[in-house]
């Protein structure tokens, strides 16, 4: 035993010098470096440097396809929560108007993008019935002559806020959001093709035409609306051409008063609707929003012995004034609304300044200071002129607000 031991000790002790031969690191050997090789390590360095200072650039073929991938998830983005900031994340999947039952801060101005508008009928484009009053209710939007089983089509891109059913009214409708802010409404139909909370493109079938609900035939009822607020349709869309006037509107906020009325006209000439309260007159109207009993007549096919309907609709040009009509001015108006003398005799009777011909010389300035109730269309009468004769004269729009002391050259 204990010589088995010495001998594989011994063994041991002899292999060492070998192992260590072995684990000799071996001779370095010099390598050449070729000029060629120099300048191209060089390179190879500047190019490293250059991408660690200044990220390397993206050629065109990379770049497009990362852009266009932004773009999309941007617009799916959008798709998923159209106008969320304006309506205020309000997903009211009952009411078409979402603001009924409560109260937000409706904008002064918002630009609308209509560019990418679709017509929501396939057919030859026939309006049956156009928007604004209708036996002293309010028609909010524009009927399309369709057939039932008529495809009807998405206006814009959006997602679908409400399908619902209403005896009494729409019958079977949809409510869609677009991100530009407005909503479309489509009724009465006779077959949903979309699902509550369905993303749709502009152009995509949504439902079939029909006459359900309170309709007298097969028809398509569109409406556009902005923050619940309906708005005349053809304002928007020239449907004989079956595109928008203009591929942005900005939307303007009717303001009486100083304050705003969240009744939205796309320009100055556009019609706004008023709506009946107890007590309310023609010549109160017509003073509120610098208009005359004559013009609201015409435009609603009105006599001055008309009976209001407390909640009728009454159509007007927005060009309101910016103080309160106070009892004295109403009646005033209702005074000279109902003379029939020349406009001598009328201005003397109701203490107004005289006329241009008693005012001033012939071929001299005549000034007007603004009293309640004045607009640029009265003005215009009173001074045997034109509102764009008086803007010229004082280098104003037709839009502005007049102010009470505000003094005006007429002539």
């Amino acid at each position: 035993m204990k010589r088995g031991l010495l001998f594989i000790l011994c063994g041991f002790t002899l292999g060492l010098p070998t192992q260590a031969q072995v684990f000799k690191k071996s001779p370095r050997i010099p390598v050449q470096i070729t000029p060629e090789d120099a300048a191209r390590l060089e390179k190879l360095t500047s190019e490293l440097m250059a991408n660690y200072v200044t990220p390397a650039k993206v050629t065109g073929e990379l770049a497009i396809p990362k852009f266009e991938e932004y773009h999309e998830q941007v617009s799916r983005e959008n798709l998923m929560f159209p106008a969320d900031e304006l309506y205020q994340s309000n997903w009211d999947t009952i009411h078409v108007d979402p603001f009924r039952r409560s109260s937000i801060t409706f904008p002064d101005t918002y630009t609308i993008d209509c560019s990418s508008f679709r017509l929501p009928v396939d057919n030859e484009i026939k309006i049956t019935s156009k928007y604004g009053p209708r036996r002293r209710q309010m028609h909010q939007g524009t009927d399309l002559k369709v057939i039932v089983g008529d495809t009807v089509r998405a206006a814009f891109d959006g997602k679908v806020r409400i399908r619902s059913y209403e005896r009494r009214g729409y019958g079977y409708y949809l409510v869609i959001r677009h991100p530009n802010g407005l909503e479309t409404v489509y009724g009465p139909l006779s077959k949903f093709i979309v699902s509550e909370n369905q993303i749709v493109r502009a152009g995509e079938p949504i439902g079939l035409g029909g006459s359900t609900g309170r309709s007298t035939g097969s028809h398509l009822h569109f409406e556009t609306r902005f923050l619940g607020k309906s708005i005349n349709p053809e304002e928007l869309i020239d449907f004989v051409n079956g595109v928008p006037h203009k591929d942005e509107y900005v939307f303007r906020n009717v303001k009486v008063n100083g304050k705003n009325t969240n009744t939205y006209i796309t320009s100055d000439n556009a019609l706004a609707i008023h709506r009946v309260k107890k007590g309310e007159t023609l010549s109160r109207i017509a003073v509120i929003y610098g208009t005359t009993v004559n013009e609201l007549c015409a435009l609603n096919g009105l006599t001055r012995t008309s009976t209001l309907a407390i909640g009728q609709a009454i159509r007007f040009r927005a060009k309101p004034v910016t103080v309160e009509a106070s009892p004295a001015a109403v009646k005033q108006t209702a005074q000279e609304t109902n003379q029939t003398a020349p406009a001598a005799t009328t201005a003397a009777q109701t203490g107004n300044k005289a006329t241009p011909e008693q005012a001033a010389p012939s071929g001299e300035p005549v000034y007007h200071r603004i009293e309640a109730g004045d607009t640029l269309y009265s003005l215009s009468r009173k001074y045997n002129t034109t509102i764009e004769k008086i803007c010229e004269l004082n280098n104003i729009q037709n839009n502005i607000i007049l102010k009470i002391g505000q003094k005006l050259r007429c002539s």
